[in-house]
């Protein structure tokens, strides 16, 4: 009897403890031991909000639901808008807006609409493990998307980049199923950049707002000097494993998971690239109320009390700060603890809105511009080259720890597997360079098979492994 009593004990405790920490973990516990991020590579953010929400507008001249400073932006610079009727479900509406003034080209998705069809099929369109990629895996239905929309658009952004001068930025910008699009698209283009133009790879830009899980974990740490997700607060979208149908998976059985026995599997999908983490909410500070406080605080609220009892409760907390405060950016390229906890509250699904991650990233970006001494001291392109050094720093430790800490398929130079693509293919594809169909610009789906094979069995292999693997074979013979 004393051992099922001890043990009930030990089952209550542990119980307690973790319904303790479930319920009181909040969205800014995850980016805790990051840096702040800069004005100058913060800027961007607010902008491609905007343009965004301006997809929403049927008439960029009239607009109907304009943000608070406005758009922004020159209607006559709209290259072209791209509506649901001219997409027939492929892809979410789109618009191409050339920025002279920040010399930019940007092509900016819009994100879920709950009343399309179309666009759940895209965001359930996956399974795990379904569609290998680039040596990791990434979500089919957003790379379908993707690739139909370069299939669409490749040669207007080329065309558009050229007759600039070849020296703007191409940025994709994307909100909610939006940013996977655009995550997944930027992924082919720098994979193959010769089919824009040979445009750079410090040229392109993403900027994924709300991320959706869409990329295995190696891609989204090789990928971070090109890819930034944007967050605001307890966002439940990059918390949760898409397909949405494992949303209950996530928030009971995930936290029973092992964190290393989540890295290990390649199949698992995160958020893409860089991350920016918009905190505006925290919790109690509960180190500076002391035990004894919290004790008290505990108990009497198990108790139906009067307001003259209350007085007691709120007294122990006078040092206690919770709520809203002014928004702060964090940012950096994390490996583990990458967003792997769904926030309980009740702002999760607020903090996922277009409008209010506009607003907030808007209000940080002035905060950021008002209280940095660093502006008044240090000459701005110093204290800019000197940000754009840590920052590839940064990049370069993060892909390092991924390699460290066996991440399947990590590699320590982004730009590795590519020159073993290319070698593999002037090995065994230049038949298929004469081929018109095959070598056209347009035809992205055959680029996206460049990136791997199948085996003799059937199965998908990248194709630096397939040529590993017939090295081996070799040294054996």
């Amino acid at each position: 009897m004393s051992v099922l009593c001890g043990a009930e004990c030990v089952f209550i405790v542990g119980f307690g403890r973790w319904l303790w920490k479930r319920c009181t973990y909040v969205g800014s516990d995850d980016s805790a031991s990051w840096s702040t991020a800069t004005p100058d590579e913060f800027e961007t953010v607010p902008r491609v909000c905007q343009l965004i929400l301006a997809v929403y507008e049927t008439d960029l001249h009239h607009p109907q639901f304009p943000p608070p400073g406005g758009y922004k932006l020159n209607p006559d610079w709209v290259i072209k808008r791209v509506t649901y009727e001219h997409t027939l479900g492929r892809a979410p509406p789109y618009l191409i807006y050339v920025d002279h003034n920040n010399r930019e080209i940007i092509l900016a998705i819009r994100g879920l609409n709950l009343v399309k069809e179309s666009d759940y099929k895209t965001l359930l369109d996956n399974r795990l493990g379904r569609q290998m990629f680039d040596g990791g895996y990434v979500h089919h239905g957003l790379l379908k998307s993707a690739k139909w929309l370069l299939n669409q658009e490749s040669e207007t952004l080329k065309r558009l980049w050229i007759e600039n001068g070849s020296e703007y930025d191409l940025i994709f910008a994307g909100h909610s199923l939006g940013s996977g699009v655009a995550a997944l698209a930027t992924i082919v283009v720098v994979n193959h950049r010769d089919k824009l133009g040979g445009i750079p790879r410090s040229k392109i830009k993403c900027y994924a707002v709300a991320p959706a899980r869409c990329m295995s974990l190696n891609l989204a740490v090789k990928y971070a000097d090109v890819i930034n997700s944007i967050i605001l607060q307890d966002d439940f979208l990059p918390r949760t494993a898409t397909p949405l149908e494992d949303i209950f998976k996530s928030i009971f059985w995930d936290t029973f998971i092992p964190e290393g026995r989540k890295l290990r599997d390649p199949r698992r999908l995160y958020a893409p690239g860089r991350m920016y983490h918009i905190v505006e909410r925290k919790f109690c500070r509960l180190k500076e109320i002391g035990l004894a406080s919290i004790v008290l605080l505990v108990i009497l609220s198990l108790i139906i009390v009067q307001q003259n009892v209350l007085r007691l409760v709120i007294a122990p907390c006078h040092k206690c700060r919770c709520g809203r405060f002014p928004p702060e950016v964090r940012t950096a390229v994390p490996v583990d603890g990458r967003f792997e906890h769904i926030v309980l509250s009740c702002n999760a699904t607020s903090d996922h809105g277009i409008v209010w991650i506009e607003r907030e990233a808007e209000k940080a970006l002035q905060r950021m511009r008002e209280s940095s001494p660093e502006t008044i001291t240090t000459p701005p392109k110093v204290q800019k080259l000197e940000r754009l050094q840590s920052i590839k720093k940064e990049h370069k430790d993060a892909l390092e720890r991924a390699v460290s800490l066996n991440i399947p398929h990590a590699v320590t130079d982004p730009e590795e597997p590519q020159k073993n693509e290319a070698e593999s293919s002037r090995g065994e594809h230049q038949d298929a360079s004469n081929t018109k169909s095959k070598s056209s610009s347009g035809n992205w789906d055959h680029l996206v098979e460049k990136l791997f094979k199948k085996s003799e069995t059937g199965q998908l292999i990248l194709n630096k492994d397939l040529n590993a693997s017939k090295d081996v074979d070799a040294s054996k013979a």
